[in-house]
């Protein structure tokens, strides 16, 4: 049995000073996005452990994307939505919610930004146009969760009232499917499939569902849902909620982190775990991988699920997969 290591990790120096949000790696790029509680946006060159540019906004920031090079949105507490063009070192105000901008993203094959905000509200905007809002959607509950998939143009939404609505974002003006989560408890994280047919629900109550967006009967039986993020304590199990999802975009394999301290790969095909990262100080508030698969940023950053409380500082760890095997699917 080889005693190689499977991974190899180092912490990104000058984190952001309060809770940390959103980490997202430019597409094709070591630059990585980080939002935080502290109003900053921050960029980090992960290669050379630099940060490279930051900007801010007058609260929080709860959600950001980085889908080019020059093209970073990220919304805040106060409704506020900002784009900033790094390469120019220009930025400006898209537009606003009446509540706060909870989810940002952005769709590259169409090159439409959508936000989701505390406000119910689901916006579509275009910022090539003057006037940049091109639809605003009320989905009746507050918005937890969104992802785009540039495959299949399928939009999902996770909302507090436990439904999830998707939309093919080539025809918005009303929704595709709005299904009730087979999930019964509250919605926390929600990220498309790498192939596009389908996505990931993460729960509060350390759960995962397996979708698909296709409603025929012999589709729909694919679906599934299985526990993870679960501890037995003096006999008793604990149950964390389930906070990020992050797909490896080359093997279609995908990492969970929770509020158990720990990142979990998984193969969804087979229904098996693959790997255990090595368990973190804190909750883990978000995940990204770059673009090969081979570099997994984590977010451990303590996520209030007990309260206010003493908690160990924000950091941003980078983690290179030197084994295929702990990401790639079992044959």
């Amino acid at each position: 049995m080889s005693n190689e290591p499977t991974s190899s990790f180092y912490e990104l120096r000058l984190p952001p000073s309060d809770g940390i949000s959103s980490v997202n790696f430019c597409p094709n790029s070591v630059n990585l996005l980080v939002t935080s509680w502290d109003s900053t946006v921050r960029c980090y060159d992960t290669q050379n452990n630099v940060q490279k540019w930051q900007y801010n906004h007058k609260g929080p920031v709860m959600d950001g994307c980085f889908p080019e090079k020059n093209k970073v949105f990220s919304g805040d507490v106060f409704g506020s939505v900002k784009h900033y063009d790094p390469v120019a070192g220009v930025e400006k105000e898209v537009g606003s919610h009446e509540d706060g901008v909870r989810s940002v993203v952005y769709n590259s094959d169409t090159q439409q930004l959508f936000t989701g905000g505390w406000d119910q509200q689901l916006k579509l905007w275009d910022i090539r146009s003057d006037k940049m809002e091109i639809s605003n959607h009320d989905l009746q509950s507050k918005i937890f969760t969104m992802d785009v998939s540039p495959i299949s143009n399928m939009l999902v939404i996770g909302t507090a009232d436990k439904y999830v609505t998707i939309y093919d974002t080539r025809q918005m003006e009303t929704h595709l499917q709005k299904r009730e989560s087979s999930i019964k408890y509250q919605t926390r994280c929600i990220r498309t499939f790498t192939d596009g047919k389908g996505y990931a629900l993460a729960s509060v109550e350390g759960r995962i569902a397996m979708e698909y967006f296709d409603p025929s009967p012999a589709v729909q039986s694919k679906k599934y849902a299985f526990k993870c993020h679960r501890l037995t304590e003096s006999g008793v199990d604990v149950v964390y909620p389930v906070n990020c999802i992050a797909f490896n975009p080359h093997y279609g394999t995908f990492a969970t982190g929770g509020c158990d301290k720990n990142v979990f790969f998984w193969d969804g095909a087979n229904r098996k775990r693959l790997h255990a990262l090595k368990t973190y100080p804190t909750s883990i508030s978000s995940m990204s991988f770059n673009t090969d698969g081979n570099i997994l940023a984590v977010a451990s950053s303590y996520t209030f699920e007990e309260g206010e409380k003493d908690h160990p500082p924000d950091q941003i760890f980078i983690h290179n997969i030197l084994s295929e095997k702990i990401i790639k699917p079992i044959k």
